[in-house]
């Protein structure tokens, strides 16, 4: 066995330790939330779960649950979530494919406006002032506008763009598409990777989404999930605090509660994942940008 063989194997070993350090550091702290959610009251207190739960309990899930809200904001969180995907999509597409063409006039112009943006904001008293007098309080689009283009999501966009051969697009041309017909025809199939890759980046930053949902919504009827879970803890948290200053028994702990919604929060994403994985791992390698 030569040296290179040898720094080869040395490598992959390295390699495969820091990726399975990796999993470890990423799966122990879901493992032991989950753990919380379905452990009794005692050994929460006293410490003793870790990443196996203990005495099995399910009643966190079923305060989550049993709250005849909790559906309805999981289904328009859902219904916030394809809406906000697409329209996102939609515009980061339309934003990114005219700004590859060299020939577009002001397109450096624009290019550092937008890259302006990814540093630099109005700050939230302003847009909250502007969402205001747009009449969009307590309202779906206060939640879908103002994030309907991500300036780095276009920037992998664009570059994608970049690397589809120029000869696929002139040969569109001369068979007498235009631009938005190419687009459509030629370049939108040979970029379903990236298309994936960046819907999922948009969902999963919408799911999540909290402090606009805290500024903008106060109708309980256009709570999204985030925002219905966490005034679930905060009531939980305080109705123990009178409970326990009562001397009553606790029902269910905060920590139990928390851990309960974070897991009934997280499992859509979860669920969805694995069927667009093989689209998101090629579309970072070959979205990835330039250096």
């Amino acid at each position: 066995m030569n040296a290179a063989s040898r720094g080869n194997r040395l490598f992959d070993v390295v390699l495969y330790v820091l990726l399975f350090i990796s999993l470890v550091a990423c799966l122990a702290p879901f493992l032991h939330i989950v753990s919380i959610s379905m452990s009794s009251n005692k050994p929460i207190l006293s410490g003793q779960v870790t990443i196996f739960p203990m005495e099995l309990n399910f009643s966190a899930y079923s305060r989550v649950l049993a709250d005849p809200t909790m559906l309805r904001s999981l289904w328009f969180s859902a219904y916030l979530t394809v809406i906000f995907t697409v329209f996102c999509m939609v515009m980061t597409i339309l934003a990114a494919y005219p700004l590859t063409k060299k020939e577009l006039k002001g397109r450096r112009f624009v290019m550092y406006l937008i890259v302006f943006t990814m540093f630099f904001s109005g700050g939230i008293i302003p847009e909250y002032i502007l969402i205001k007098q747009l009449h969009l309080l307590n309202s779906m689009w206060s939640l879908v506008l103002p994030l309907l283009v991500n300036p780095f999501y276009m920037i992998i966009m664009m570059t994608f763009f970049q690397n589809i051969p120029k000869s696929l697009e002139e040969s569109a041309e001369l068979d007498g598409s235009s631009h938005f017909g190419t687009l459509v025809r030629i370049i939108l199939p040979l970029s379903m990777p990236v298309i994936a890759t960046l819907s999922l980046f948009y969902a999963v930053n919408r799911w999540n989404g909290f402090m606009d949902t805290l500024f903008y919504i106060t109708d309980p009827n256009l709570y999204p999930l985030q925002l219905k879970l966490y005034q679930m803890v905060m009531n939980s948290m305080m109705t123990d605090q009178m409970q326990m200053e009562g001397a009553q028994i606790i029902q269910v702990l905060p920590e139990s509660l928390k851990a309960a919604s974070i897991v009934f929060a997280t499992l859509p994403i979860l669920i969805v994942y694995p069927w667009l994985q093989r689209y998101f791992v090629s579309g970072i390698m070959l979205g990835s940008v330039k250096g």
